[in-house]
């Protein structure tokens, strides 16, 4: 039993050491600041602060995004974000996609953003309730718009 034990930790150790080999593009794309999302200073530094490391050009990679297999996990969360919405090339968005993006960053803060288990391992990323109305208040559907709703 004893050898079994060891033999399968043997295998679990080579596997993980071999598995570092395996390296995932994690160099951000160069970004043109002009491009960079305008708002007012606060929603600003709120999304620098809580959003950017996922949806951004400008991802601040830690260390555990050096291992496997964590480094996949956070890659490919890094990758779906910027797809999804990308504060770096926020301007270069038409005015209907910044609206539907809008739309569905009001909904998301209140429910998912940051994700748990992003501010589990970066505890000043978590939203306060008046980060939180900023967020939602700059994203709030203005008056002029409701004829673009769905």
């Amino acid at each position: 039993m004893k050898n079994t034990a060891l033999k399968v930790l043997a295998v679990f150790v080579f596997v993980f050491l071999a598995i570092q080999f395996i390296k995932l593009d994690k160099t951000n794309p160069n970004t043109d600041k002009s491009k960079e999302i305008v708002a007012s200073a606060e929603v600003k530094n709120i999304l620098k602060n809580s959003c950017f490391d996922c949806h951004s050009n400008d991802t601040k990679w830690p260390w555990y995004a050096s291992i496997a297999p964590v480094s996949w996990v956070v890659t490919e969360h890094v990758d779906s974000a910027r797809k999804w919405v990308n504060f770096s090339e926020w301007e270069s968005y038409d005015e209907a996609k910044k609206l539907k993006l809008r739309k569905l960053i009001y909904r998301e803060v209140a429910l998912a953003m940051p994700l748990r288990m992003y501010v589990m391992a970066h505890p000043n990323a978590a939203l306060s309730q008046a980060d939180k109305e900023s967020i939602r208040n700059w994203t709030a559907v203005k008056a002029s718009d409701v004829s673009m709703r769905d």
